[in-house]
């Protein structure tokens, strides 16, 4: 049975685990925190800190393989463990290009991929002197997630705001839609994509309010949008699960925004409404079986469960007993125990043939659940 890790216990852990449960495998988790997510779910729980040098490879050099549910991870472990015959999906040479914001645009320019022009900067002086090149987004390279990390430029007065910091200054884009292809590789190199997902954003929270799937686009913005998406993960030459999220502009250009090397939230949908799961196929890869069918059984939106402004501590969902009746919602609480403002504590998913009903039900569930704190 093969020995497999992963570094970090979050959601994106927990959901992995609760698919492991249907593979041969014996799994192991590195994370600070032992009530974690995923802690309970996992055969083997490690408590350590997944961007210590030490942890990673201790925690790694007995096991056949390795996989990651964020990138923030000590690299340089993970090349040495690679080295030493331990299975590193995907690529730490892949998780280094795309941790690092700056080596992730430097990589689409390298290989020709289209996305918003960019100028570096290292400092807030460096910054101050782009003014002219605004309006534009300041992400910080390394240690933004989540929405953190990231300052719109408008006016010399946002400079302020601005990252101190190695960072990307992005040109801003006019945006039609928001989508993202979640594309699957193999040891051996078969390919598997998922159908195109739009997203809607929070915008005051900067953060995925909710998706659809299938994405509503023109079919040649659809061919155009996988022909990039592709070339983009053909490129990293690693097995593993890739997802591109995209711009579609107003006149049908697509452009690269970022990757994620890893399960994301933009394939937590799969889970019920496609044949194969996203964190079933990150499995099939593991262990070296066939890829997943990708199809979706029926269209489906998903919705994010967040903490409620305001309300900070012990978790509780008010509202869920009369959302659970939505016929065909699908509830993913995370196990999280406290709640904040803004924060990640489950996902919905509704599957329906109807777009109107889909809408429908995810406006009820985002009105009719509140994440809020006890007493």
């Amino acid at each position: 049975m093969q020995k497999t890790g992963i570094l970090g216990g979050g959601q994106l852990g927990r959901m992995l685990l609760q698919e492991a449960a249907n593979y041969p495998v014996e799994t192991y988790v590195l994370e600070n925190d032992e009530h974690c997510p995923a802690a309970h779910l996992c055969h083997h729980f490690v408590k350590g800190d997944i961007r210590d040098y030490d942890a990673v490879y201790q925690f790694g050099k007995g096991l056949d393989a390795l996989t990651i549910e964020i990138e923030n991870v000590n690299v340089d472990a993970l090349e040495a463990l690679e080295k030493e015959g331990v299975k590193v999906i995907p690529r730490p040479a892949v998780l280094r290009t795309i941790r690092n914001k700056a080596a992730q645009k430097k990589y689409y320019t390298d290989h020709q991929i289209p996305t918003a022009e960019y100028i570096l900067t290292h400092n807030i002086q460096e910054l101050a002197e782009q003014v002219p090149f605004f309006p534009a987004v300041h992400k910080i390279a390394e240690g933004g997630y989540d929405g953190r990390g990231v300052q719109i430029m408008e006016t010399e007065q946002d400079v302020a705001k601005g990252f101190d910091a190695m960072s990307v200054l992005e040109k801003k884009v006019d945006v039609a839609k928001e989508i993202a292809m979640l594309i699957a590789i193999s040891q051996t190199g078969a390919i598997a994509i998922y159908p195109a997902v739009q997203m809607i954003f929070d915008k005051g929270l900067n953060l995925l309010d909710f998706q659809l799937c299938p994405a509503d686009l023109e079919e040649k913005t659809y061919w155009k949008a996988e022909a990039i998406a592709l070339s983009t993960v053909k490129n990293f030459n690693s097995p593993g699960i890739f997802a591109v999220e995209l711009f579609v502009t107003p006149g049908g250009e697509v452009l690269v925004n970022e990757t994620a090397p890893r399960v994301h939230n933009s394939g937590h949908h799969t889970i019920e409404a496609h044949y194969s799961s996203q964190f079933d196929m990150v499995w099939r890869i593991l262990l070296n079986y066939p890829l997943g069918n990708t199809e979706a059984i029926m269209p489906s939106v998903m919705l994010n469960i967040v903490g409620k402004e305001g309300h900070s501590g012990d978790v509780f969902y008010e509202g869920l007993d009369e959302m659970l009746k939505i016929e065909n919602a699908f509830f993913h609480l995370y196990g999280k125990r406290q709640t904040k403002p803004g924060r990640k504590m489950g996902h919905v998913t509704v599957i329906s043939d109807e777009k109107a009903d889909l809408l429908h039900k995810a406006n009820k569930i985002k009105h009719g659940l509140a994440v809020i704190s006890k007493g």
